[in-house]
């Protein structure tokens, strides 16, 4: 299989995605929406998510139950909550792995701009050339910075330097923090970039108008988790993200179906 082709498991025919991230575990353990991930995935499956983002652990154990998606694999690591932080950046799982879940993406962290910069970028190179010589598609997930990085570091020319940097590095597509004037992030970077969703908030109408803008400001679509995972109904809320992406909903629409005024 191509890369063309993996990607189309991730990306719908109007260029768009809702991924939802579900890697959390490899930070955070049995984190709230996440344990029982069967059930999680299953309402996520019947919301109308495109792809999920996760770990090996839980691509492997939940293979059935994941089988409607696209599947991106996980590549690197970072410290849990527990001590003193770790500022390295390993790999735990490249190109065999993948290929053995069947998963269609790698996903590996770029920290321009952090104490990290270099051995993040060299991880995201290794992945690229590694999953290309399979006919594997790469995400690159540029976050200047570092992962926990302060509002000062993510202005739009960092963004849209990360962003290019990522495909420049040979990355198919990108996951970034959204920020105002995204449009200039988009227009520079000749990849499909998805908007990353960051902590749980506690409006979702915000949220829900933040990935409206970002998708009018050019983004191909989001990479989600805890917004949505964490969500009071999950379902209905992949639903609403579902239909900014997909339908050219409003925002107040998508709240109606979040709030099951609409039907899914």
């Amino acid at each position: 299989m191509n890369i063309e082709r993996r990607l189309n498991r991730i990306f719908r025919p109007d260029g768009r995605a809702l991924i939802v991230a579900m890697d959390h575990g490899l930070i955070d353990g049995p984190c709230k929406g996440l344990e029982q991930p069967a059930e999680t995935i299953k309402k996520i499956v019947e919301g109308g998510a495109d792809a999920v983002l996760t770990s090996y652990g839980l691509a492997r154990r939940f293979a059935k139950q994941l089988a409607p998606l696209g599947l991106i694999l996980r590549s690197d690591g970072a410290a849990t909550k527990i001590g003193d932080k770790d500022n390295s950046t390993p790999i735990f799982f490249d190109i065999e792995e993948a290929l053995r879940l069947g998963a269609d993406a790698l996903a590996v962290s770029g920290y321009p701009g952090s104490p990290r910069e270099a051995a993040s970028l060299e991880n995201i190179a290794t992945a690229v050339r590694n999953a290309h010589a399979w006919g594997v598609a790469v995400l690159a997930e540029m976050v200047p910075g570092g992962f926990d990085s302060a509002l000062e570091y993510r202005t739009v020319e960092n963004i849209a330097l990360g962003a290019r940097l990522g495909v420049e590095l040979g990355a198919d597509f990108i996951k970034t923090p959204y920020c105002e004037n995204f449009d200039q992030v988009t227009s520079v970077v000749y990849a499909p970039v998805v908007i990353l969703g960051g902590a749980k908030r506690g409006k979702e109408h915000d949220m829900l108008a933040e990935i409206k803008r970002a998708v009018d400001s050019g983004a191909a679509g989001v990479a989600i988790g805890r917004n949505i995972f964490q969500a009071d109904d999950p379902r209905r809320m992949t639903a609403a993200v579902a239909a900014i992406l997909h339908a050219e909903a409003s925002v107040d629409d998508a709240v109606k179906i979040l709030e099951g005024r609409l039907q899914i």
